[in-house]
């Protein structure tokens, strides 16, 4: 027995290593790469039917209609007439990378112990090679914002790009934000200790709210004194009290969503950005006139309250968006690291009720750089920007149709298989099989 364990412990190892093992990330970027001819959804609401695209050094160089130049195409030429070209679609508030395996404890990073943790940078947890978050390339899903989950400060969230050895080589904005879950006013009764299993208020609300109020309070006091003795929590609060950080607030319900917009003012909070927000459209103008951006939860769900009618989650963006404020879209939920490819699916369905393609499109594209304040090099084909961008051979907000044929993170072009596509390829191939016989 002891003889077999030996044996089989490298065959163990191999087994693993096949099956963790993620795409070898791309070279830095040697030429220039030149698209022809696809039709360019820039991501600011233009489209260029007949595209010139060329980017050096990572960066995007010529962005403009290829009937106005005349001149040599510089580089590696890619041929693009009949497909199209988007900018790389950004997943935010996502916990890719963060868990593996939902069932095996080890994997799991998303959530610490404890209530109140400002400290806690998900991105030193963040696997690079995990292999769910390698299946977001082949949708164009490039970027994310990685952030934490649990407690009533979740802690800190970085942004990442989808190619990389590591989390040092993968962040592109380190602690971008912190992550706050706002408490209830309602809760449904214990059953299990004997309560009605109800909806009924919620005793401890108020007393949530003035225990994150006075965290807020004694952090700023503690930044403001002689620091003798060491506070982490209270130390991590310093860029979100200098304003140089944003804070993230989940919360769905109406109460909830104006009790924010009151803490915010009284806290000073000047980057605030409401996730969730199921509610959100009934007090539309309140948020407009604190201009606070929205991330609207899950467009793929179902209505949360008997009277609400069944498409809200559908059109939700859309009810925000024309009341004219700032629009991302966000996955969080049951199976939210697998469904994250799905991101421009979610745009596709907004596009079926009320918005138009190009204002869904920027709702994965540059209003979400907006909000994480990351628009200056993402979110957008224009030049000086990243040139981070793939090419579909449809139309990337139609499930039918996104078949993305080539992918580039700043410049570099990056593998578009994964664990899915060899499972593809490999009953492809035995259905094939089966066929001839």
């Amino acid at each position: 027995m002891k003889n077999f364990k030996i044996y089989m412990l490298p065959v163990l190892f191999f087994i693993t290593g096949n099956l963790m093992a993620q795409q070898t990330p791309a070279p830095q970027q040697e030429r220039a790469v030149t698209i022809v001819g696809a039709t360019a959804h820039i991501g600011n609401g233009e489209v260029i039917e007949n595209s010139l695209i060329i980017f050096e050094d990572g960066k995007l160089t010529t962005v403009t209609d290829a009937n106005s130049t005349k001149r040599q195409y510089p580089g590696t030429v890619i041929e693009a007439r009949g497909k199209h070209v988007y900018p790389g679609f950004i997943a935010p508030n996502s916990t890719l990378g963060l868990v593996e395996i939902d069932a095996v404890v080890q994997s799991d990073d998303e959530d610490e112990l404890g209530e109140l943790l400002p400290h806690v940078r998900s991105i030193i947890a963040y696997n690079a090679e995990s292999q769910v978050v390698e299946s977001m390339r082949p949708n164009g899903v490039l970027v994310g914002q990685i952030a934490p989950r649990g407690g009533r400060i979740s802690g800190t969230s970085s942004i990442v790009q989808f190619d990389a050895w590591n989390w040092e080589d993968a962040v592109l904005k380190e602690d971008d934000a912190i992550h706050i879950n706002w408490p209830n006013s309602v809760r449904r009764g214990r059953w299990w200790e004997g309560e009605d299993p109800g909806v009924k208020p919620n005793d401890d609300y108020e007393k949530d709210i003035r225990t994150l109020s006075q965290f807020f309070n004694n952090a700023r006091a503690y930044l403001s004194g002689p620091q003798n003795t060491a506070n982490l929590p209270f130390s991590a609060m310093k860029k979100v009290i200098d304003g140089k950080q944003s804070v993230f607030i989940q919360a769905d319900g109406e109460k909830e969503i104006i009790d924010i917009l009151q803490f915010a003012k009284e806290q000073k909070l000047e980057n605030i950005v409401l996730v969730g927000g199921y509610n959100a459209y009934k007090v539309a103008d309140e948020i407009k006139a604190a201009n606070i951006p929205v991330l609207v939860g899950r467009v793929h769900s179902n209505p949360n309250q008997e009277d609400n009618h069944y498409d809200l989650p559908y059109k939700m963006a859309y009810l925000l968006h024309s009341k004219g404020i700032l629009v991302g879209l966000e996955n969080s939920g049951s199976m939210e690291r697998m469904n994250s490819r799905n991101l421009p699916f979610y745009a596709g369905t907004v596009t079926a009720y009320g918005a138009n393609k190009e204002e869904a499109l920027k709702m994965i594209t540059l209003n979400t750089a907006k909000i994480l304040g990351i628009d200056d090099t993402l979110g957008s084909l224009e030049v000086g920007k990243d040139a981070t961008l793939f090419i579909s051979d449809g139309d990337a907000l139609d499930m039918r149709t996104n078949k993305v044929s080539n992918a580039f993170i700043q410049g570099r072009e990056i593998s578009l298989e994964s664990h899915q596509t060899q499972l593809a390829k490999r009953y492809i191939d035995k259905y094939g099989q089966q066929e001839k016989k």
